[in-house]
């Protein structure tokens, strides 16, 4: 299991735009991935999961991977985030 802790820079915090574009990098990936926020774990491929936590800005939270392309789940997830202009 891999898993790193990021802070939402986006003044709009994780969205419907973002959210979208996690779960579908998470759904290219066989590893289980989770987000983790304020005690709460929903699993990454559900937009609907990610909805719910409603993240805002300066919040962290951790995506956690567990698989047998863990890593690359987790790289491929990061480069997201930043690319998204969610995390530095």
């Amino acid at each position: 299991m891999v898993e790193k802790q990021f802070t939402v820079t986006d003044a709009q915090g994780i969205h419907a735009r973002p959210a979208s574009i996690l779960v579908s990098t998470a759904t290219k990936f066989k590893s289980d991935v989770t987000l983790i926020h304020k005690g709460n774990n929903v699993n990454l491929k559900s937009i609907l999961g990610v909805m719910s936590l409603g993240i805002g800005i300066d919040e962290e939270f951790i995506i956690s991977a567990n698989g047998i392309d863990e890593q690359d789940a987790l790289n491929a997830l990061e480069e997201a985030l930043i690319n998204g202009g969610l995390t530095n």
